[in-house]
């Protein structure tokens, strides 16, 4: 039973699954640990380890057509230019609506990605109606207004001659893991083209 329950622990299986899986009380499980001289995990490590065990929320195509690997490419490069590079969620932000279609193309063709979550975030200047402005991406990218959260408007600046039509909007997606493999990808296909 103590090498069951160490073995166990180190296949990162938690106190309480090992406690259900062996039908023992779970201070059974602490106290063989502690008696093997097997450090209990912090609930940081434990967390990362729940995480990394969860569903993911994307289905990443592998099997790719030439076309699919040209789509491929370009939303990785897009995301290589446009993208944020940091946190847990895949951000890409761009005025243009061509761009903005390519690059939810790859993510709902390629990454698979769950659509209800979905996000987008609308950047704009007070002497613009968002209203407006979220209609016209909902027609052009094929989305729903309740995907969006609530737009940022910044007063304007008259001596500011920057013109961005439809406003900037960021096409995001929270998912740690997706974020990786799009960085992931970069990081290959830029090695294997420099």
């Amino acid at each position: 039973m103590k090498r069951r329950v160490a073995s166990l622990y180190k296949r990162n299986l938690s106190g309480s699954d090992i406690a259900k899986k062996l039908g023992i009380h779970l201070r059974s499980v602490y106290r063989i640990l502690e008696h093997q001289g097997i450090k209990r995990r912090s609930p940081f490590e434990q967390n990362r380890i729940n995480f990394l065990k969860s569903p993911l929320s994307f289905k990443f195509k592998k099997s790719l057509t030439t076309a699919e690997r040209e789509l491929l490419i370009a939303g990785v490069m897009l995301y290589y230019g446009e993208g944020a590079k940091t946190r847990q969620t895949v951000d890409l932000a761009n005025s243009d609506p061509n761009i903005l279609k390519l690059f939810l193309k790859f993510l709902r063709k390629i990454c698979r990605v769950n659509e209800s979550k979905l996000r987008f975030y609308l950047y704009c200047f007070s002497n613009q109606n968002p209203y407006n402005l979220i209609k016209f991406w909902c027609d052009n990218l094929q989305i729903t207004r309740k995907q969006f959260t609530k737009p940022y408007v910044r007063e304007t600046n008259l001596t500011l001659q920057r013109t961005m039509a439809y406003g900037v909007l960021h096409i995001r997606y929270s998912d740690k893991r997706l974020l990786e493999k799009i960085l992931s990808l970069i990081s290959d296909i830029t090695s294997s083209l420099i």
